[in-house]
C-alpha cells in the first residue's frame, strides 16, 4: 500500500538538498508541520540487523512498523486507532518478537477520566498478541490502570524480560478456594513467548517502582510516603533501598524529597548508581557506590545549570556520559572512545550537531544514532563500529524535506532589575528582522524550559513570517532553585513580569511591529497567555491558548480525588495570588480576540478550564473562540487535529497582526 511505500523511501532516503520555500498556502503549511513525527521511539535488535517503530498513521492512528536495515523492507507490526488505544513504542525481545506498550484514556462509572497503560507481547508478523500483565476478574478490588513496565530487557535474544506488574487482590469471591491475594507491585521474569514466569521479588504495596543493573538484576526499590499509612496521598518523598550485587537483603539508601534527589541508572560495570543530588541549589550528577559504603562521588555540576541525565549507549550498556543545557545541550563524554566518535560524527555531519546515541545491538557494535538541529528535525543513521561505516536510515520529518526551515539564536534579555532572561529568537527565513509581526510562546510546564533544536510549532509560525520568541522565565526549570522561584503559579507575577519584560524588548529592538504582536501557549504556555492579556491588556492583539490552565483554585479541585492531592496543592499554595493569578477570574480584563484549544480527554488540565474561560469571555462581550478535539489528551496526538488547529491558529493571526 502507499503508506508502507512511503515508510520504506523515507527510511533508505538520503539528505536532500533544501530548496527556496516557494510561497505556500496556509493549508499547505498547517498540514507539513501538524504531521506528527514519522519515527517514533526506535529500537534496535541484539543482532543490529533490524529497527522497529511507531509511526503515525491517518489522523490519530499509529503503526508499529520493522525494518530490515540490510535490504531496506519494511512490514507492519501491530497499529492502534488512537480511540483510546495509542501506540507508544515497541522493543524487541527476540528476532522474532516484541514487546508494545498501549496507552489511553477512558471514563468510568463517574464520568471521571482514567488514564491506562498495557503491556503486550507479539510476533514481529503481528499475530500471536499477548497481555503481559496480571489479567483482569470481575472481582478485582480496584482498577488496575498500569498493568506492567519493564524493569530490564535483558539480552533481547530469548524473549524473555524482567516486569513490574500490579497485582490486585480479588474482593468478594466465594464458593471457591482459588481466589488471589497478591497485593502491589512485584517484579518477575517472563517468557514473552508462553507467559510462564518466575517471581523475582515478591509484590509489595507500598513500593511504586523497580530499577536494575540492566544486567538482570533488580538493585533500586522505591518506596513513597504518604500523609497516613492508609490514606495513599503521597507527600512527595520517597524512601529509597538498595541491593548490594552479592546480596539478597535490601539496605537503606536514604529518604529525600523528589525534587533534591532523582536516580538516573545503575551501571553493572563500575556497581554504582548514578543520581542528580541537589548542591548549592542545583541539579548536580554523583555517583554512589553499591557495594556496601554508599560512598559518594561528585561527578559533574555546572555552576549556572542542573546537570539533567546520564548518557548510555544503549540497554543495559555502561554509562558513557551526562549532559546538561545552557544556551544549547552539551554532552559530556567520560568515556574516550564514545568523546572520540561523537567528535569524529560532528565533524562528518557538520549541520547536525545535536548527535545523540539512541539504541545498540547487544555486543555495542551496532550504534542507533539521531542527529538534527535548530534547523533540521532530525534524522537516523546506523554505525558500525567495526566497519566504521555510518549509514542513512530514517527520517524525522518527511513533509519537511526540501522547506528551508527558520534558523534559532539564543539570545539574553535584561529585566528591569537587571535580571538576564535567557531566550530564543526564530526569524522566518529570506526576512530582514524590522518590523516583523511577532508570536510570543511561553513554554508549558511550569516547571520545564526550552531548548535549541527543532520545534514544530515555533517553526510553522517562521515558516507563516512570524518572529517567534521563546523565553525562559523566572520559573522554568533547569536553571537552578533560585531562577525556578519555587514556581510559576506561586510567584506567577514575577513569570509573567519576564514574559512582558521580553515581549516588550522584541520592540525595543526594532525586531517586532508593536502593534503586531500576539502571544501564544500550551499548558502552563496557555495559562500564562491569558495572564499576561489580562495584566497587560494592550500588549497583544491576540491570545491562543492550547490546554491551558484558567483558575488555580479548580487546577486545586481538579485533583483532590487524585493520590498526588497534596503535592499539587503544595505546588499551587493558598493566598491572594490564586484569584488574582487566575485568568478566569479576569476575563473581562482581556481586550483581544483569543483562541482556545483543548481536548476532551485532558487528565493534565481538565477541558473544563477553557469551556469555563470561553464562556467567560463571551459572557464579558469579548471575541473568543473554543475548538475542541473528541478523544484527544493533552499532547493532541492527531495529525489531522493538529493541522486544524494550525490552520484556526494562522487564521487568527492573519486576522489581527497580518504576516
Amino acid at each position: 500500500m502507499k503508506f508502507r511505500a512511503f515508510l520504506v523511501a523515507s527510511a533508505i532516503g538520503l539528505l536532500s538538498a533544501a530548496q527556496p520555500l516557494r510561497a505556500a498556502d496556509l493549508a499547505s503549511d498547517a498540514k507539513a508541520f501538524g504531521a506528527r513525527d514519522a519515527v517514533i521511539a526506535p529500537d534496535l535488535s541484539a543482532d543490529g540487523s533490524q529497527v522497529v517503530y511507531i509511526t503515525p498513521a491517518t489522523g490519530r492512528k499509529s503503526v508499529a512498523v520493522k525494518g530490515n536495515l540490510d535490504t531496506g523492507q519494511f512490514s507492519t507490526v501491530a497499529s492502534s486507532d488512537g480511540d483510546p488505544e495509542i501506540l507508544r513504542w515497541c522493543n524487541f525481545v527476540s528476532s522474532t518478537r516484541s514487546v508494545c506498550q498501549i496507552t489511553g484514556t477512558v471514563k468510568n462509572n463517574l464520568f471521571e477520566l482514567l488514564g491506562f497503560s498495557r503491556l503486550v507481547s507479539l510476533s514481529n508478523d503481528g499475530t500471536d498478541a499477548k497481555l503481559l500483565g496480571q489479567t483482569d476478574s470481575f472481582y478485582d478490588a480496584w482498577i488496575r490502570q498500569v498493568d506492567a513496565q519493564v524493569v530490564d530487557w535483558l539480552d533481547g535474544t530469548d524473549g524473555k524480560v524482567l516486569i513490574e506488574r500490579q497485582y490486585v487482590p480479588e474482593e468478594g469471591k466465594i464458593g471457591t478456594r482459588f481466589v488471589r491475594t497478591k497485593v502491589g507491585l512485584g517484579v518477575d521474569r517472563i517468557d514473552t513467548r508462553n507467559l510462564t514466569s518466575d517471581s523475582v521479588e515478591q509484590p509489595h504495596d507500598e513500593v511504586s517502582g523497580y530499577m536494575s543493573d540492566g544486567r538482570g538484576h533488580v538493585r533500586l526499590m522505591e518506596m513513597p510516603e504518604t500523609t497516613t499509612p492508609s490514606s495513599g496521598t503521597l507527600t512527595g518523598r520517597v524512601r529509597y533501598l538498595y541491593r548490594p550485587a552479592d546480596s539478597r537483603d535490601w539496605k537503606t539508601l536514604g529518604t529525600s524529597d523528589t525534587k533534591d534527589f532523582q536516580p538516573l541508572a545503575i551501571d553493572a560495570e563500575a556497581n554504582r548508581l548514578y543520581a542528580l543530588k541537589k548542591k548549592d541549589g542545583r541539579f548536580a550528577l554523583y555517583g554512589i557506590n553499591l557495594g556496601g559504603s554508599l560512598a559518594e562521588t561528585l561527578v559533574a555540576e555546572n555552576p549556572r545549570v542542573d546537570i539533567d541525565d546520564v548518557v548510555r549507549f544503549g540497554d543495559g550498556q555502561r554509562v558513557i556520559g551526562y549532559t546538561y543545557v545552557e544556551d544549547k545541550r552539551t554532552t559530556v563524554y567520560f568515556d574516550p572512545e564514545f568523546k572520540a566518535l561523537a567528535e569524529s560524527l560532528s565533524r562528518v555531519l557538520p549541520q547536525l550537531p545535536l548527535v545523540g546515541f539512541v539504541d545498540s545491538s547487544h555486543d555495542g557494535r551496532k550504534l542507533l544514532i539521531h542527529a538534527g538541529s535548530d534547523s533540521d528535525p532530525g534524522r537516523y543513521y546506523v554505525f558500525d563500529r567495526d566497519k566504521k561505516a555510518l549509514t542513512p536510515a530514517m527520517i524525522d520529518r518527511p513533509e519537511l524535506e526540501g522547506r528551508t526551515l527558520a534558523s534559532v539564536k539564543p539570545i539574553t534579555i535584561t529585566a528591569a532589575d537587571g535580571t538576564a532572561i535567557p531566550a530564543y529568537l526564530t526569524l522566518p527565513p529570506g526576512k530582514p528582522a524590522k518590523g516583523l509581526p511577532a508570536v510570543v510562546l511561553p513554554h508549558g510546564g511550569p516547571s520545564s524550559r526550552d531548548e535549541w533544536g527543532f520545534s514544530w510549532l515555533a517553526q510553522f509560525l517562521a515558516a507563516r513570517g512570524y518572529a517567534v520568541l521563546q523565553p525562559q522565565y523566572r520559573g522554568s526549570a533547569g536553571f537552578g532553585d533560585t531562577w525556578l522561584n519555587d514556581n510559576g503559579f506561586k510567584n506567577w507575577r514575577t513569570s509573567i513580569g519576564d514574559i512582558t519584560t521580553s515581549t516588550k524588548w522584541l520592540a525595543a529592538q526594532g525586531i517586532a511591529d508593536p502593534d503586531r504582536t500576539a502571544i501564544l501557549g500550551w499548558s502552563y504556555g496557555g495559562y500564562a497567555a491569558l495572564q499576561s492579556a489580562a495584566t497587560e491588556p494592550s500588549l497583544y492583539k491576540a491570545v491562543i491558548a492550547i490546554a491551558p490552565v484558567t483558575d488555580l483554585a479548580m487546577l486545586k479541585n481538579d485533583f483532590r480525588d487524585f493520590t498526588i492531592k497534596e503535592i499539587v496543592e503544595k505546588e499551587v499554595g493558598s493566598g491572594p495570588h490564586v484569584a488574582e493569578g487566575s485568568p478566569l477570574r479576569h476575563a473581562a480584563d482581556i481586550r483581544v480576540p483569543v483562541l482556545l484549544v483543548h481536548g476532551d480527554l485532558d487528565t493534565n488540565v481538565k477541558i473544563a478550564h477553557s469551556e469555563k474561560m470561553d464562556a467567560a469571555l463571551k459572557a464579558a462581550g469579548k471575541q473568543s473562540e473554543l475548538l475542541t478535539f473528541k478523544g484527544l489528551n493533552h499532547q493532541l496526538d492527531d495529525s489531522d487535529a493538529r493541522t486544524k488547529m494550525l490552520t484556526r491558529i494562522g487564521e487568527l493571526l492573519e486576522r489581527t497582526i497580518g504576516h
